[in-house]
């Protein structure tokens, strides 16, 4: 149900989206609401599409010095995300356009096609010092919008052309697309991808994640990029503590089984206006676990539904929190998912050849 204060038109229809309302943004200084002007719309007009703009980029890497993050460089192809899941970290984001981080974080989404020609201008100055580069850090960069825009393939090409170690995290199967630069980057040693796996309920999964693949899907992605030779790791996030904590050893030994040679886990984050969207959706979705997962999620920070503190951000602190590491460190084991993984390289980057380059003697 549509809360009051929203500017989403009350007699629009909502098909496959994750969040249940559209409340304006942490930054308005007012709040707008929708109300039916009384004229009948035809019955195509009632459906919430999903609208992408244009943006032209005037950066492409974004850097960060966080402690709890593998990673200090990004790149972000999308902003927004059509895979609707309710649960996103990254609705907050959608605020600084003066958007809403409900549904307008998943149906009014940003493309930013030459981002990877800015990248390429950015890796080749002077002084740039080589580290893996993220991509999928804050929305998806396989989300179906990429099949028409095609801008996560144009940063591919550049790690490829560059010998740019990349990691890759994802849920969205236009990857397997890209095979055909990330299997060689692979064998050189300088890409691996994160398939996120949060459950293997696929009713679950469809009230979760609306328009992300399936789960069974995902773990024939797992396959066929093993296949590929490219490395995978499982990534079991979010850990929902009271609705999807059970399913924990079944997602790691079913994507072993897929080929993962790796794993790792987050617990539920409610940053901002993640928290009133994942309590309106528990209620409705799913509501006779809803007030269970609430109290474990203040269990896990101090009474509150989210700490933002380092360290403490990804994981929660307390018993829940040493129960689940405790269960994926001996599951891990038991699998033979704890065999470390090489650093990606760094000593193959190179400006790719131009035409009119002058040929090396060696």
């Amino acid at each position: 149900m549509v809360e009051k204060d929203s500017t989403l038109r009350p007699e629009l229809r909502l098909r496959a989206r994750g969040a249940l309302a559209n409340e304006s943004g942490r930054f308005e200084p007012e709040r707008r609401v929708a109300e039916h002007d009384g004229w009948d719309i035809a019955e195509e007009e009632r459906l919430l599409e999903t609208e992408v703009r244009v943006e032209r980029p005037r950066s492409a890497l974004t850097w960060n010095k966080s402690p709890d993050l593998p990673f200090d460089r990004s790149v972000n192809p999308y902003r927004g995300c059509e895979h609707g899941c309710i649960y996103c970290y990254a609705r907050p984001t959608h605020a600084y356009l003066n958007l809403s981080p409900g549904l307008d974080f998943e149906t009014r989404l940003i493309a930013r096609p030459g981002i990877g020609a800015v990248l390429e201008r950015e890796i080749g100055r002077k002084g740039y010092e080589v580290a893996p580069l993220a991509l999928g850090t804050n929305t998806d960069p396989y989300q179906p919008v990429e099949k028409a825009y095609r801008v996560t393939r144009k940063v591919v090409q550049v790690m490829h052309d560059w010998q740019h170690p990349l990691a890759i995290t994802t849920r969205g199967m236009l990857v397997e697309r890209d095979l055909d630069l990330l299997a060689p980057m692979a064998a050189l040693g300088l890409a691996r991808v994160g398939i996120t796996v949060t459950t293997l309920d696929a009713r679950l999964a469809r009230a979760m994640e609306p328009r992300a693949p399936a789960p069974a899907r995902r773990l024939e992605a797992i396959r066929r990029l093993s296949a590929a030779g490219v490395p995978v790791r499982v990534m079991v996030a979010p850990v929902i503590p009271g609705l999807t904590d059970p399913e924990l050893e079944a997602i790691l030994s079913a994507a072993r089984d897929a080929g993962a040679v790796a794993a790792s886990w987050i617990m539920l984050r409610l940053p901002l206006e993640v928290a009133p969207l994942v309590e309106d959706w528990l209620r409705a979705r799913v509501p006779g676990r809803a007030e269970k997962v609430l109290a474990r999620i203040r269990e896990l920070h101090g009474g509150k539904l989210y700490d933002a503190q380092w360290g403490r951000r990804m994981r929660g602190e307390g018993i829940w929190s040493d129960l689940v590491a405790q269960r994926f460190d001996k599951a891990v084991t038991r699998l033979g998912l704890t065999v470390p993984q090489p650093p990606l390289r760094r000593d193959l980057f190179r400006p790719p050849p131009r035409a009119g380059d002058q040929l090396t003697l060696f």
